[in-house]
């Protein structure tokens, strides 16, 4: 409701800006044009996001993802204690660092809100524990092996060589989520609890 109302907002400002400064005409060219390489944009993309997530239905068919899964389980033990008693959790937590690693954060994200489901604490269900936050924290940072959706509008966008980004995405990626879980660590160590 509120992005509705933020999106409105920006429109309206734009409207009164280009009038007041008399861009009016250039605005009216803009609009059309603005729609035109969004739908060209979302078409593009539309392909390879179709292919890398077909991939990651096959790697999970192939039992790939089980493979990671087993993989990463210490890691995973270790920065969510409660996966060791929790197999679904543990199955979720897997899934979503595994599309994460994909860069396909469209399917991660369901399994991320299914273990972030299993993380709240039935007592106190307004309040996230140290593992919620982590999982955030993990999510948002998104360590990806592979930038699919970057790619993807790269290639859109006419780029010969989408991928020439991945030594950045992989330095990027594992500093924002190391810099980010160690925050979220000593946070939890230093903040009291409520």
């Amino acid at each position: 409701m509120t992005l509705s109302y933020l999106w409105g907002g920006l429109i309206l400002f734009s409207i009164i800006s280009a009038m007041i400064t008399g861009q009016g005409a250039a605005l009216s060219a803009a609009v059309p044009q603005g729609a035109q390489a969004g739908v060209t944009l979302a078409v593009s993309m539309a392909g390879s996001l179709c292919l890398w997530s077909g991939v990651g239905r096959l790697m999970e068919k192939a039992g790939i993802t089980d493979l990671l899964s087993r993989l990463f389980r210490p890691l995973l033990h270790r920065l969510f204690p409660s996966a060791r008693r929790d197999p679904i959790l543990a199955s979720a937590l897997s899934g979503n660092v595994c599309a994460n690693l994909l860069g396909l954060g469209n399917a991660a994200t369901p399994m991320g809100i299914r273990a972030a489901r299993r993380l709240v604490n039935p007592k106190t269900p307004g309040a996230a524990g140290d593992e919620l936050c982590r999982l955030i924290v993990l999510n948002t940072a998104s360590i990806q092996l592979i930038p699919a959706n970057v790619a993807a509008v790269r290639a859109g966008l006419g780029c010969a060589s989408p991928f020439d980004i991945l030594p950045a995405v992989w330095l990027t990626s594992f500093c924002s989520a190391g810099i980010g879980v160690l925050a979220a660590y000593f946070l939890g160590k230093l903040w009291p609890k409520c």
